[in-house]
């Protein structure tokens, strides 16, 4: 249940912080700087957030060093950000899978995949600050 507990709140935090950067990013930068640009400087920010979740994350739940825990916090999470990404998003953009996937930057494409990664592996690699 910790696990579960635990992966819910990482990605609430991490979903919650790219929704607002995703908001300013797509009203105010993607005009002026184009949609592969205003993506490749959202990932910097986006690794950070997601450390300081992760960290914040496993101290509040004082999550063990091993493996088994702190990967399963982010698998969860993983899985709730790729439910709300492929739902959410391409419901709210009118959009089918297939249609998402050959719309994205090939290069900001990649980044975002191993944002993906990043994003659920961080857990383990945090220490309880």
């Amino acid at each position: 249940m910790q696990i579960l507990k635990a992966g819910t709140l990482y990605f609430a935090l991490v979903f919650g912080a790219g929704f607002v950067l995703g908001t300013i990013r797509t009203l105010w930068v993607v005009p002026s700087l184009g949609m592969r640009k205003a993506e490749l400087m959202e990932a910097p920010v986006m690794f950070v957030i997601t450390i300081v979740a992760a960290r914040w994350v496993v101290g509040r739940f004082s999550l063990p060093p091993g493996p088994p825990t702190r990967l399963g916090v982010g698998f969860v999470a993983l899985g709730f950000l790729l439910f709300a990404e492929l739902g959410f998003v391409l419901w709210l953009r009118g959009m089918r899978i297939r249609e998402y996937i050959a719309s994205r930057d090939p290069v900001a494409g990649t980044v975002y995949i191993v944002m993906l990664g990043i994003f659920a592996v961080m857990p383990l690699f945090v220490s309880r600050k």
